[in-house]
């Protein structure tokens, strides 16, 4: 381990990722920590961890960002104490809670917030978030299916201070970057040590869309909608099986097949 991110989610984590993926190195966000992870992050959840429980997940990663990690950065520093600490942030904090909201109605337009029950993927991928978002973002993710997810935002907002607070004070001093996604390469490199890219700084889920974009390139959310696939046309077989049984028990039906035998009693 490398990098730990330790800027709360909404304070360009996704623009992290891409960055850091793109100085080369190994980075684990909230999807890889989903899809390699689960079982050791819900016993965390669940139950707490160790140093070791840290060491041994994240032995063969770079950096981290988003969450889970931003929650447990000190942990995770512990198990790897030469790694740096980059602590992303926002002009204000009014500007993060507006992205947050933002985020938060996109995800409830989103067509998984419907079909989770439909896909093992989806419903594990729930499961995780649920337990995640709530740890991480003080917000309830159950599925309200009588109107929208309430957004506590007083307690996002409260969360969040306490969060940036603790990683000022605790993270050493001379292992820790506060940085501004729009300061670009410039200071993200220098700190790192490495060489600015020609190529301009990504900027990502910039209007809370990463959902379209990791519905495209996702391993795990592609494995979901081949299982949504799968059971579409296992539904759509059955209604037509169905039909069928009841339709050759209808009396039109027993007419259906009298009159497709009228030609044979003129022409033989």
């Amino acid at each position: 381990m490398k990098v730990i991110c330790a800027g709360y989610s909404k304070t360009g984590t996704k623009s992290m990722q891409a960055a850091l993926t793109e100085l080369g190195y190994n980075v684990y966000d909230y999807m890889e920590n989903f899809a390699y992870l689960y079982d050791d992050w819900m016993k965390i959840l669940k139950e707490g961890g160790t140093t070791e429980d840290f060491r041994r997940m994240f032995e063969n990663v770079d950096a981290v960002t988003d969450l889970p990690c931003y929650y447990f950065w000190d942990e995770i520093h512990k198990a790897f104490p030469e790694a740096k600490i980059i602590l992303t942030t926002r002009d204000n904090e009014d500007i993060w809670a507006t992205s947050l909201r933002n985020q938060f109605k996109a995800q409830e337009t989103s067509i998984l917030s419907l079909i989770w029950l439909f896909s093992p993927t989806l419903m594990r991928l729930h499961k995780f978030g649920k337990h995640v978002i709530m740890t991480g973002l003080g917000i309830n993710m159950e599925v309200n299916f009588f109107g929208p997810r309430l957004l506590n935002i007083d307690l996002a907002r409260m969360k969040y201070r306490r969060h940036n607070a603790h990683v000022l004070q605790e993270a050493p001093k001379d292992k820790l970057l506060v940085f501004n996604v729009k300061e670009g390469w410039e200071p993200l490199c220098t700190f790192l040590g490495v060489e600015v890219p020609s190529k301009p700084f990504p900027k990502r889920n910039v209007n809370a869309d990463i959902m379209n974009e990791l519905r495209e390139k996702d391993p795990s959310l592609k494995r979901a909608r081949r299982e949504l696939a799968v059971i579409t046309s296992l539904f759509l077989l059955s209604c037509a099986g169905i039909g069928l049984t009841f339709a050759r028990k209808s009396p039109f039906y027993f007419w259906h097949e009298k009159l497709i035998c009228l030609p044979k009693l003129f022409w033989g």
